[in-house]
């Protein structure tokens, strides 16, 4: 009974903040409770990862609900969607490529949280979202988070991430690592796999090596006094 009445009270509370959601309206603070993050949803992420299938596109992929009100509050990119008269606001459903099941539920329930629970690889991938969907303050919590995990054998994947989604004070903090350790680097399997992978990658890190030899041999050069 006491379990019983535990439900009911959680499904009232939802309903409660659900209704506080829309009274507080999109351009607001929005406080929401875990409780009700799948209540009533009217929008779907669609996470498309690989070809449809003709006769039911959207049967094969999985997708995550919403409310369009939280997206539309949280990210700019899905407030253009939303709001306007495009395919994804008629439709409710808004497809995510590029992104894992557990990847875009996670970024959801940052959107409703502000919470996110991060190893490398899932900040690696809320970055990415975050990048896409202009969600700044995400962005920024898994570039910390990222940042504070550094070390010889991430830091290559880290410079290519963060060079692929203009995170930059993650790769100035994963190239001054790189830099220094650069002879042991190279002889790894991260470093092997990048060149097959990503060459741009390397060839920016040898140019920033350059500079670095430059201007450190520069600021060793002695100024000679013009003579008067």
């Amino acid at each position: 009974m006491a379990r019983l009445l535990r439900l009911v009270g959680l499904e009232h509370s939802s309903k409660v903040n659900f209704l506080r959601l829309f009274c507080t309206g999109a351009g607001g603070l929005i406080a929401i409770s875990r409780s009700n993050t799948f209540a009533f949803p009217d929008v779907e992420l669609l996470i498309v990862s690989g070809p449809t299938d003709p006769a039911n596109p959207l049967s094969s992929f999985p997708s995550v609900p919403a409310h369009r009100a939280v997206l539309a509050s949280r990210s700019p990119v899905f407030r253009a969607m939303l709001e306007n008269d495009m395919e994804e606001s008629i439709s409710g459903i808004i497809e995510v490529s590029d992104a894992s099941y557990d990847a875009v539920r996670a970024f959801v329930n940052y959107l409703y949280t502000a919470e996110a629970c991060l190893d490398q690889h899932m900040a690696s991938d809320l970055l990415v979202l975050a990048e896409k969907y202009q969600v700044t303050y995400l962005k920024t919590y898994c570039e910390k988070f990222l940042m504070s995990k550094l070390n010889l054998e991430n830091v290559l994947p880290c410079y290519a991430l963060a060079l692929q989604h203009g995170a930059k004070c993650l790769r100035d903090e994963s190239l001054s690592l790189i830099m220094g350790n650069m002879d042991k680097l190279s002889k790894g399997e991260e470093y092997m796999e990048l060149v097959e992978k990503d060459p741009r990658v390397v060839v920016e890190i040898y140019e920033a090596c350059l500079s670095k030899q430059v201007k450190t041999a520069a600021s060793k050069t002695p100024q000679w006094a013009v003579p008067s």
